[in-house]
């Protein structure tokens, strides 16, 4: 009878070892779905960091074009304007890409990017969801931009552009 009642003394102090490892897991879990949910700001700056490094590191490396010339991307921040579709106002978000054919073209867009800014925010606002939501329409607009780009810039400071990010809503 003795060895009976020592059993379940025994018997407790295994149980407060498995509830208190139960508990430390589940801290463990709460503080680790914590550092998720709160770096998850940062993680999106993060994204856009790592964005503008790979940008930057075609600036620095780049790619070869089919000439042979050394071609970058440089991003714009995105544009997010009024359009009207022909019964009410809608919005537009594009993120706009320059790719350039000249090394030194990153620090010259840099240095004019509010006028190219300014000339692409005033292009999109002329547009309506008509003259945008085809194909032909996006590519149309993709010209305009280049034009206009071109426009502010050197000459052939800008080869190409691409929509990396195109809605409406």
């Amino acid at each position: 009878m003795a060895a009976d009642e020592k059993a379940p003394a025994e018997g407790v102090p295994e149980d407060k070892k498995k509830l208190f490892i139960i508990i430390g897991a589940a801290a463990v879990v709460i503080i680790a779905l914590a550092v998720v949910f709160m770096g998850g700001g940062k993680k999106e700056k993060g994204k856009e960091g790592e964005a503008e490094a790979k940008v930057e590191q075609k600036a620095e490396g780049g790619k070869e074009g089919a000439a042979g010339a050394t071609t970058t991307a440089f991003a714009l921040e995105p544009f997010i304007v009024n359009i009207y579709d022909g019964q009410e106002l809608r919005y537009l978000r594009v993120k706009v890409e320059f790719e350039t054919a000249a090394p030194d073209a990153k620090t010259e867009i840099e240095a004019r990017q509010a006028p190219l800014r300014d000339a692409i925010l005033v292009l999109l606002t002329t547009k309506t969801l008509q003259d945008i939501q085809d194909l032909q329409g996006k590519n149309q607009l993709r010209d305009e931009i280049l034009v206009a780009a071109n426009k502010i810039l050197p000459p052939g400071k800008v080869s190409k552009v691409y929509f990396t990010d195109f809605v409406v809503q």
